[in-house]
């Protein structure tokens, strides 16, 4: 018969892979949106992640003025995912470029199949 510490365990394990999966994922998503998005993408370097979360504190008019600003350093008529009904994960990466340290923070849906919004 199987103990309850190892049930225990083995959930809190599955969840643990499962939570790394989905940050190694959304890095790689937001790693590629940078790649592909910035207009100097070779020029930075020591790039490093937060941890995901979750909110649900952005409107679709504030999405929208997100996708119009824009960053700096970053090329126009950037193409985004779908704004999604619901929560919206983040992720804020931080990296160097042109020796300062600079941070973008990008919202994914919940799938993480596309970013939908960054600033």
């Amino acid at each position: 018969m199987i103990s309850r510490a190892c049930i225990i365990i083995g959930i809190s394990a599955l969840l643990l892979f499962t939570s790394c999966g989905q940050q190694h994922k959304a890095e790689s998503l937001a790693s590629d949106f940078v790649a592909e998005n910035m207009v100097d993408p070779s020029a930075i370097s020591g790039k490093d992640f937060a941890d995901l979360g979750t909110t649900r504190h952005l409107s679709d008019s504030l999405i929208k003025v997100m996708r119009q600003r824009g960053a700096e350093g970053f090329k126009k008529n950037i193409k985004y995912g779908e704004i999604p009904q619901g929560d919206l994960i983040y992720l804020r990466m931080q990296y160097v470029k042109d020796g300062d340290t600079l941070s973008n923070t990008f919202y994914l849906d919940e799938e993480l199949a596309s970013i939908v919004a960054f600033k």
